[in-house]
């Protein structure tokens, strides 16, 4: 059983979903996990509140509560690619996330993931992603140092304060002349069947992205895309929408069959770019990863 070394945290909501207990709302929470597993992890001392203080059985609900608990899995793969830190001060850590590795625990993943190798190789145990990549997508992920400033950072992802800039390989027809060529891809993009993935749809234009192509070889092409609002796949979906799906997406056009990680494939999407004006310092601040897609 792999156990996570730092604790998850979760807020009760402010409308009671019709529980008495902390048990009974994390069984209601969770349906995918047993509820004898919460019992479990009640009963060895492995969910409590915010003060340190267990939570038992009969432990009543209250809205808005903090509970902490500690994230199993029978075992977890090993993700055998590196990351890196670019840059860190008393607030802020930008590193590079490799392309399989979560940002933070999730699924079959504990501790194999980018926030608790950092907090580990760095030990700053309080150490808070800021934003979110796919697990298939490499790039770099803003963490927060300092809890006393973190709220500054929240603000300036919640706001879109901040310019991302992508990379994407797709394959393209050998008649297409791409490079120099710029779309503005707008539409409305809502959950599909299975809701992990997305789909366009009619009504008012709820995604934008801006795309152009960099590089072209016989059969594929490096575009950089830039997006300007931040639905989820955005940009997997509005490579669809020209007509280039990303090399090697399993979601997108069509929803490949469950499989292992093929390593040796990797999603052609690479966060390379972020810039913004830092909100504790005022500084403007420009994180680029040297690294590119290659086209060969």
């Amino acid at each position: 059983m792999i156990i996570s070394k730092h604790a998850s945290k979760l807020s009760l909501p402010q409308t009671n979903p019709g529980v008495s207990t902390i048990l009974e709302y994390l069984i209601l929470k969770f349906p995918f996990i047993h509820a004898q597993v919460w019992y479990q992890r009640i009963s060895d001392g492995k969910v409590h509140r915010h003060d340190g203080s267990l939570i038992t059985a009969l432990s009543p609900f209250k809205a808005q509560q903090r509970i902490y608990y500690y994230r199993e899995v029978e075992s977890e793969p090993t993700i055998p690619f590196e990351e890196s830190i670019l840059f860190q001060d008393k607030h802020i850590l930008v590193a590079y996330k490799p392309h399989f590795l979560p940002v933070i625990p999730g699924g079959k993943y504990v501790n194999e993931c980018l926030q608790n190798r950092l907090r580990g190789s760095t030990g700053i145990n309080n150490l808070q992603a800021l934003h979110r990549l796919d697990r298939v997508t490499a790039g770099l992920v803003v963490f927060s140092v300092n809890s006393d400033t973190r709220h500054f950072y929240h603000r300036l992802f919640e706001n879109r304060q901040i310019d991302k800039t992508y990379q994407a390989i797709a394959n393209v027809s050998v008649a297409e002349n791409l490079v120099g060529q710029q779309w503005q891809v707008k539409n409305r993009i809502v959950h599909s069947e299975p809701r992990f993935c997305m789909r366009v749809s009619e009504g008012e234009n709820n995604s934008h992205s801006k795309i152009r192509c960099l590089q072209q070889t016989a059969n594929k092409a490096m575009f950089e895309l830039t997006p300007v609002t931040g639905k989820t796949h955005q940009l997997r979906v509005h490579m669809q929408t020209l007509g280039w799906p990303i090399l090697n997406d399993k979601y997108y056009p069509r929803l490949q069959p469950l499989s292992a990680d093929n390593y040796s494939a990797p999603l052609q999407l690479l966060a390379k770019q972020l810039e913004f004006v830092d909100p504790v310092t005022q500084q403007p601040r420009h994180f680029c990863y040297e690294g590119n897609l290659s086209l060969n």
